[in-house]
Formats: structure tokens, C-alpha cells, sequence
């Protein structure tokens, strides 16, 4: 039996964090999926593709070769032969995948890579549709969330660390508009299932939130 842990949560919720420390500490890979979106929306921008087209969007992604890699344990996306692990971490990307994401044959291309990379191995993927969709079948669904204020307060000490400057009402405001953007599109909407652990991390530090998690994949395991 595959042990796979879906995690996910909105924007900002320290899904990936979690996801990656979570694989390493219980021996399973780490497939940031959010990532795959970023590069569609890297390429996009890139091609200076209309997101508003879903015609141009889907036409640029299905002409794209994209995979991924491990170095040093540590997930590399691979997009046409170029690493663009860095590149794909700007809030201008970020933004752009929320909308590259809601096109049904965009998500129904990486939602099969995404679950081939589950048949191969057992792996801890992170999103905003992995135990509703992606893995419904996962061992241990966990829904992952923080207060909008939280995950901005967050998000601007992480722009802070690398020298930049930042509004922490705009970047709740962005988190706000990309939390309703996420939940009402009308494919694989963000929610929770309903088999799904939920973990309010609002006020926790990362290693209680591994700890918790660890623990209810350790409960489980141990029936």
C-alpha cells in the first residue's frame, strides 16, 4: 500500500515548507506541484502570452517540455532544458499561475504527471487540489491553513530576508483576492476533504506543524 501525504491549504499556509521537511524527516519525495504551475506561468510571461486567452495559454503549455529533478534531495523544475527553480519564485509569477491554473487542459497535464510521480514512489505533494483530485486516494490528507494577516505578516519577513521592500496591507490584500480566486473557479476549486485533516497554523512555529503532522501520519501507520 502507497503511504502518499496530500497537502493543502491557500496561499501562503507553509504548505511547501512543511511538505519538503515533512519528506525528508518520514524518507519520502517532495513534489512541490505549485512549482509546475509557476513555470507554466514563467513560460507565459515570458512569451508574453495573454493570460486572459485560454487559447494562447494552453497552446504555449502543451508545446512545453517540463520536468523535474532532485538535487541534493531538493526539487529542480526543468522547463525546455533550462532550470528555473529561481526564476519561478517572483510575486509577479505567483500571481500569474493563479490565473494560468483555472484552464482544464493546463491542470489536466500536470495533474497526470503529478500522478505518475505518485505511482512511482510514495511522496508528500503539496497544493490546492491534491486530496481532492490529484490523490484522492492519499494515505494522509491534511488541509494546511492561516489567517490572511498571518500569511501576509509572513510573506513580507520572507521579501525582508532577501533585502526587499514591501506593503504587508497590499500583500493581505493580494492573499485575499488570490483565496477567493482559488476557491471559486470552477475547476478543482480550493476546499478541503472531507477526509482530510485540518491544521491551523496561525499560531504555530514549522516544527510544531511537522510535529503535528508527523504524528497523525505516525497514528495512522500504527493501524
Amino acid at each position: 500500500m502507497s503511504k502518499n501525504i496530500a497537502i493543502d491549504g491557500p496561499a501562503g499556509a507553509g504548505k511547501s515548507t512543511i511538505a519538503r521537511m515533512l519528506a525528508e524527516k518520514l524518507g519520502l519525495v517532495y513534489v512541490d506541484t505549485g512549482a509546475m504551475y509557476r513555470t507554466m506561468a514563467l513560460l507565459c510571461l515570458r512569451r508574453s502570452v495573454s493570460l486572459a486567452s485560454e487559447e494562447e495559454v494552453v497552446d504555449a503549455v502543451l508545446q512545453a517540455e517540463i520536468r523535474l529533478g532532485y538535487e541534493d534531495g531538493v526539487q529542480q523544475v526543468i522547463l525546455n532544458g533550462e532550470n528555473v527553480t529561481e526564476a519561478i519564485r517572483s510575486p509577479e509569477v505567483s500571481a500569474a499561475a493563479s490565473r494560468v491554473s483555472v484552464y482544464g487542459p493546463v491542470r489536466s497535464r500536470l495533474v497526470r504527471m503529478q500522478q505518475e510521480l505518485a505511482k512511482e514512489t510514495d511522496v508528500v505533494m503539496d497544493g490546492r487540489d491534491i486530496g481532492t483530485v490529484v490523490l484522492p486516494d492519499a494515505f494522509l490528507k491534511v488541509f494546511l491553513t492561516a489567517s490572511p494577516a498571518e500569511r501576509a505578516r509572513r510573506r513580507a519577513q520572507e521579501l525582508r530576508a532577501k533585502g526587499e521592500s514591501c506593503d504587508e496591507a497590499k500583500i493581505e490584500a493580494e492573499i485575499r483576492e488570490r483565496d477567493a480566486r482559488d476557491m471559486n473557479r470552477e475547476i478543482s476549486p480550493l476546499k478541503q476533504a472531507e477526509d482530510a485533516e485540518r491544521v491551523d497554523t496561525t499560531r504555530m512555529t514549522i516544527e510544531e506543524v511537522v510535529a503535528c503532522v508527523t504524528a497523525l501520519y505516525q497514528k495512522k501507520t500504527e493501524r
